[in-house]
C-alpha cells in the first residue's frame, strides 16, 4: 500500500460512553497512539488515496467508520455488522478483567498465562475484523488489532 494509505487521526464517538475505568482508558490511549504511529489502512470504493481521518461509532448494532480527508472533508462511511463479534468481545472483556486483577496480586507466571490468552483472543479478533472488512477496507494485522481494541472501548456501557 502507498504511504498515504494510513489513518492520521482517530476519534471515538463518546456520546454513548458513560464511564471508563483507568485500565480501559489506558488501553484506549495506547491503542490510538500505536495506531497513529504506524498503520496501513485503505478503504476500497472511495476515490481518495488518503491519508484519512476516522471517526468510529456504534449505531444500531453496526460499527460505522466515518472517513474524511486531512481537511475534514467527508469521504464516506464504511459499516460493519457487529453481531459476529459479540462472543469475541465478551471473551475479551472477561480475559482483560482477569488480567487487570492478576497484575495487582498474581504471580508473574499466572500473569503471563492470562496475557497469552488475552493476546490469543485479540489476534483472533483482528483476523475476524480483517475478514469481515474484506472488499471494504484493506489493513494490516496490527491496525486491525488496534481497531478491535477501540471497538471494545465503544462497547463499554458501565
Amino acid at each position: 500500500m502507498l504511504e498515504s494509505h494510513r489513518i492520521i487521526s482517530i476519534e471515538l464517538d463518546e456520546r454513548t460512553v458513560i464511564w471508563r475505568n483507568a485500565d480501559v482508558e489506558q488501553e484506549r490511549r495506547v491503542a490510538i497512539f500505536d495506531l497513529l504511529e504506524g498503520n496501513c489502512f485503505r478503504p476500497l470504493g472511495i476515490a481518495h488515496d488518503g491519508p484519512y481521518r476516522l471517526l468510529l461509532r456504534v449505531e444500531e448494532g453496526r460499527l460505522v467508520m466515518d472517513l474524511s480527508d486531512e481537511a475534514r472533508t467527508p469521504l464516506g462511511s464504511v459499516q460493519l455488522r457487529l453481531a459476529p463479534f459479540q462472543r469475541t468481545i465478551r471473551s475479551y472483556f472477561a480475559i482483560c478483567d482477569s488480567y487487570y486483577k492478576a497484575i495487582r496480586n498474581a504471580s508473574p507466571s499466572a500473569i503471563e498465562t492470562i496475557d497469552m490468552a488475552r493476546r490469543g483472543i485479540h489476534n483472533d479478533a483482528a483476523t475476524l475484523l480483517r475478514e469481515r472488512l474484506e472488499g471494504k477496507v484493506e489493513m494490516d494485522f496490527d491496525t486491525a488489532r488496534r481497531l478491535f481494541t477501540l471497538i471494545c472501548v465503544l462497547h463499554i456501557r458501565q
